[in-house]
């Protein structure tokens, strides 16, 4: 058996396709959907994602703003911002890019965003809402995962579904949806004993625990559907060699950048058992931005009572 490799890219297309054709048709009832994300720092990969982030809204017709601060600014400043952004009728949608300098209580921050415009799903509210089974903006990876899964024709009821990681932002609310998705939920995490054992039983394999090619063959049921939510930057050749052996485009990725992207799947044995599985990059990675599109779009909706 050899997997079918889920296109999250073009399924992220698709869904974009979608959202601005539903911004078009709020436009014309004199609605245009808006989305802040604010900055803090110069780090140079939280700067490029954003830009990315505001090119996407552009593109389909969203209201951007980008409000950038200087990496000094002190939790209470960054709140005030905030509370500026939750006043402004203009915006729907409120994204905290992270991670925030260390001196920052990111906690604090990330409430103090209205939950009507947290399109990042991170409000105790939004998550609150979530495990309720209540109407709620969700975490944008999660979300992106489970519409992977629908579009990909994966029905997760009745199955058994290992999340691995339990952050709060991707693992938590993941299992969550499972759940509600009529799944059998496990978690395991760094602390889990007899990991591949219990991984060698799930119909479905959600990988966000942020360790390179933790998830191998032999730990795979065959037939299993896998999801690698992993980024992990990998600079080591020996260790490129070893994940992805003569793959041309790897080595040319390497040699351009001197690291490669790699999930927490060891594609080449994975690949080599499971039914479907998710590329990185090119897998869960482009959904992310795809479904913080749609969050904004029912954050508007959702606002107006529409």
């Amino acid at each position: 058996m050899t997997a079918t490799f889920i296109d999250g890219t073009k399924i992220a297309e698709d869904i974009k396709t979608e959202v601005a054709a539903e911004v078009k048709q709020l436009q014309q009832r004199g609605i245009r959907p808006g989305l802040s994300v604010i900055l803090v720092g110069d780090d140079a990969a939280s700067s490029s994602y954003v830009n990315m982030k505001a090119r996407t809204c552009e593109k389909l017709g969203i209201n951007s703003r980008k409000i950038v601060l200087p990496g000094s600014i002190q939790t209470a400043e960054l709140m005030d911002q905030v509370r500026k952004l939750n006043e402004d009728d203009t915006i729907d949608g409120i994204l905290i890019q992270l991670p925030l300098p260390k001196h920052v209580n990111k906690h604090a921050v990330l409430e103090s965003v209205d939950p009507r415009k947290d399109v990042d799903g991170f409000h105790s509210s939004n998550l609150g809402s979530l495990l309720l089974g209540h109407e709620a903006l969700v975490a944008c990876t999660p979300f992106g995962v489970m519409t992977l899964l629908k579009r990909s024709g994966v029905n997760p009821e009745g199955k058994h579904a290992v999340v691995l990681g339990r952050s709060d932002d991707v693992g938590k609310p993941q299992a969550v949806l499972l759940m509600h998705a009529n799944a059998t939920v496990t978690i395991c995490h760094s602390k889990t004993r007899n990991l591949a054992e219990i991984v060698r039983q799930a119909d479905i394999i959600v990988a966000a625990i942020g360790k390179t090619a933790l998830v191998t063959g032999d730990m795979v049921k065959p037939g299993a559907v896998v999801m690698d939510v992993g980024t992990n930057r990998v600079s080591d050749r020996a260790t490129v060699e070893r994940l992805f052996g003569s793959d041309q485009a790897r080595w040319q990725e390497f040699e351009k950048r001197s690291y490669v992207w790699a999930g927490d799947v060891d594609e080449r044995s994975v690949k080599e058992v499971a039914s479907m599985l998710t590329p990185v990059p090119g897998g869960v990675g482009p959904m992310t931005i795809a479904t913080l599109m749609k969050n904004t779009l029912v954050a508007a909706r959702m606002r107006r009572g529409i």
